[in-house]
């Protein structure tokens, strides 16, 4: 799985450099193993936002960083160059990431991140519940946040600061932590939605999904973060 992430990172537009951070010694084997790069970080680092905190202290020459989760096989480089391009076009935007129209089961799945989104682009919030609830149904119809955060490097510092907030614990979502300390989020628009691993489910609808662009696979779980420079 790790490697299908790491090929679609490469591949995204405005992208200098991808690099694996894990604390596990499997992941980096098999990393290397295909000619990835790979930086292990402490097992202490609580989150992907804390673990690319710590790994981009000894990084230089860079102002942003594009973080892709390693369970996201099928996204699409584009949208990886996407959050790549508006970190360098708007520097007064400290974090960016992207959502889709949900599909007509995601509302209800708690592994299915939902966001809302004010009038200008920027996140409301992000939830594993049904958000907007459709008391009034075809005013504001249901997004799918997709795994991935782009992060100006003073932002990042900033949030690693930070001690773990209550609506991030309550809900594990990290980027909540960011929404409680009066970080604004970027929400773009995805050009296409991306098949992440979170349950046995996922796993084979990823695997008939590559079989139909690539051939035969299996898929080897993976965690860990992915970093796009």
């Amino acid at each position: 799985m790790i490697e299908h992430v790491v090929r679609r990172a490469e591949a995204a537009p405005s992208v200098t450099e991808v690099v694996v951070l894990t604390d596990d010694e499997r992941v980096a084997e098999a990393v290397e193993a295909f000619g990835g790069r790979c930086q292990m970080t402490p097992p202490e680092c609580a989150s992907g936002t804390d673990r690319i905190a710590w790994a981009a202290r000894g990084w230089s020459d860079i102002d942003a960083v594009v973080n892709v989760q390693g369970d996201e096989p099928l996204i699409d480089p584009a949208g990886i160059g996407s959050v790549a391009r508006h970190l360098a076009d708007h520097p007064e935007d400290p974090m960016v990431t992207l959502a889709c129209p949900a599909d007509d089961d995601d509302p209800g799945r708690p592994d299915v991140v939902k966001v809302v989104v004010d009038r200008r682009g920027y996140a409301l919030y992000f939830s594993r519940a049904p958000i907007p609830y459709p008391r009034h149904p075809g005013h504001a119809e249901a997004s799918r946040h997709l795994g991935i955060y782009g992060y100006q490097l003073a932002t990042l510092e900033r949030l690693a600061a930070c001690e773990p907030t209550p609506l991030e614990l309550t809900e594990s979502l990290e980027q909540l932590r960011a929404l409680e300390n009066g970080i604004p989020i970027r929400v773009l628009a995805a050009r296409e939605p991306s098949l992440g691993v979170d349950t046995e489910e996922d796993l084979a609808r990823v695997e008939r999904r590559l079989r139909d662009l690539e051939g035969p696979a299996t898929l080897a779980g993976a965690s860990d973060s992915v970093q796009a420079m």
